[in-house]
């Protein structure tokens, strides 16, 4: 406020003011205060998006967490598929956050036996195969377990959404159950071998995490 007063009474003091010189003073005065309060609120508003921003980005990244415990058998289960017997070298892991969780479960199979287990659980309309052009996918899922996301790969792959235990609505065209879906990926990344890949998202919380 001294800035103001100062202001008006400069102007104010000026040899020859008379009616106009008063006006012109109160005109300065306002001014001043005018951009005394902008300055403020430009202030306060950065400040306010900046807190918010760095809450919210420091929250999305607290919030993640891998749960402990987690073992393919019992990845398998939870999602409802099978664990090939033959399956090599299983590995699995469960992402909590606030917003949904996310499973995932890879294992690698001769192609003869991984033709044989995705015969098991057909994908919901047809296996899809990735464009070459298609947008990389930053690491985080299956970088966990130290591979490659398999959105990344695009040779001898193929996807699909399968929704295992999904009843045969062939003869019961009204049936309505809803069973919990998963997208599937094989990968033939070898002459003789296949790596699947599994992923699955859950309403955050409602999965019985074991030792909890």
């Amino acid at each position: 406020m001294n800035d103001v007063n100062n202001a008006y009474a400069y102007a104010s003091e000026q040899p020859g003011t008379g009616k106009g010189g008063r006006r012109k003073g109160w005109l300065i005065a306002g001014v001043a205060v005018g951009v005394l309060v902008l300055a403020s609120g430009v202030a306060t508003t950065a400040w306010y998006l900046g807190d918010q921003s760095d809450t919210s980005a420091t929250a999305r990244v607290s919030d993640a967490q891998w749960a402990k415990g987690i073992t393919p058998e019992w990845m398998s289960t939870h999602m409802g598929l099978e664990l090939p017997k033959a399956a090599h070298s299983p590995q699995a892991a469960y992402e909590t956050t606030s917003r949904f969780d996310t499973g995932i479960l890879t294992f690698t199979l001769t192609r003869a036996e991984a033709e044989k287990y995705l015969a098991k659980y057909p994908p919901d309309g047809k296996w899809l195969t990735p464009s070459p052009s298609q947008p990389a996918k930053a690491p985080h899922d299956f970088a966990h377990l130290g591979l490659d996301e398999p959105e990344t790969l695009t040779t001898g792959m193929r996807y699909g959404d399968v929704c295992p235990g999904a009843p045969d609505t062939t003869d019961d065209p009204y049936a309505t159950s809803d069973p919990q879906c998963v997208t599937f990926y094989a990968h033939d990344y070898a002459p003789t071998r296949t790596r699947i890949y599994v992923r699955a998202h859950y309403e955050p919380g409602i999965s019985p995490l074991p030792g909890n």
